[in-house]
């Protein structure tokens, strides 16, 4: 199994509880809490260790709730490197109504991340050894610029790793200047490369497709959520439809999705194998209640459902 190390700039303690109803203005008794570390990077690489395979997550952590981060994540067994910075690492709170079967998902602002504190992620990134495929994924902390992540690619490139990039707006872009192996935008992600707030079909092969052409990368993985997903390459593109599923949460469907994807390419599958295999472990995250990620059972059992399902591969 290939190396694979994963970033995350602005991680977050995932509270989730539920309630029998949500009403305002009123004492409401919420179920047991249940915390896990979380944030983009950090969900990928605890999803591909529940997966079967490895990876090392690189992460900002700061203060009291920082160190209770630490220990969430190695309770989970997932080899991690805490850098340390002077806030406090975000918590973030998941409601479920019971009554109406509805989540509410209350994202916190991260800490103000410093200069220093994030060039020194950088040194540390620098100093790892043989890696084969750098993940970095979701959003930036408040003063970490968006250009860090052409940073992240410029180091992949010195160390002959690909890498993979999952994140939005300004900081997709800078990832994409540098030059990915593989993006795994939604569909308005990708729709503000043209300008426009959504695409079609056609339109979302034409512009990845240009993006690819621009050598920018080699792979774009279009999350379209429910429906599934779409994998587009210079030489294919091809609809993946998601299996139909009772749906309990879709908080880390997205992280998921990205650890199948890595976790398969690490294993030596192709591009399309590994792109159903993500689509079965996003479908998988959602069986699951809060921010609970895709079980390897439950992914593996889909990815035959998606296996045996002729994928549609789209005519231009």
């Amino acid at each position: 199994m290939s190396g694979i190390i994963t970033i995350t700039l602005n991680p977050a303690i995932d509270k989730s509880t539920t309630v029998p109803r949500l009403v305002p203005e009123r004492k409401l008794q919420c179920s047991h809490p249940v915390f896990e570390p979380g944030g983009g990077g950090v969900n990928v690489a605890r999803a591909i260790i529940q997966l079967g395979g490895n990876a090392r997550a690189i992460y900002l952590a700061g203060g009291h709730p920082g160190k209770f981060f630490d220990a969430l994540l190695n309770a989970e067994g997932v080899p991690a490197v805490s850098v340390p910075i002077a806030g406090n690492t975000r918590e973030n709170l998941i409601v479920t109504d019971i009554a109406d079967n509805a989540q509410y998902r209350l994202d916190m602002p991260g800490p103000a991340v410093d200069a220093y504190e994030w060039q020194h992620l950088l040194e540390v990134i620098r100093g790892i050894g043989q890696v084969d495929y750098i993940v970095a994924s979701g959003s930036l902390a408040p003063g970490v610029p968006p250009d860090i992540f052409a940073s992240f690619s410029a180091i992949a490139a010195l160390k002959g790793a690909r890498f993979v990039v999952d994140t939005s707006r300004e900081a997709l872009k800078q990832a994409l200047r540098e030059g990915a192996y593989l993006v795994k935008p939604n569909i308005r992600e990708l729709a503000g490369f043209a300008g426009k707030d959504m695409l079609n079909t056609e339109e979302i092969v034409e512009v990845a497709q240009q993006i690819i052409r621009k050598n920018q990368c080699e792979v774009v993985v279009v999350s379209m959520g429910e429906t599934g997903a779409m994998l587009i390459t210079d030489s294919m593109a091809v609809k993946i439809p998601a299996p139909r599923v009772q749906r309990v949460s879709t908080v880390g469907a997205g992280d998921s999705m990205m650890a199948g994807i890595v976790y398969s390419l690490s294993a030596g599958r192709d591009i399309l194998e590994a792109a159903q295999f993500g689509v079965a472990c996003g479908t998988a995250a959602t069986l699951n209640p809060g921010t609970a990620l895709c079980k390897k059972e439950d992914a593996q059992r889909l990815f035959e459902e998606i296996h045996q399902t002729q994928s549609f591969t789209i005519s231009r």
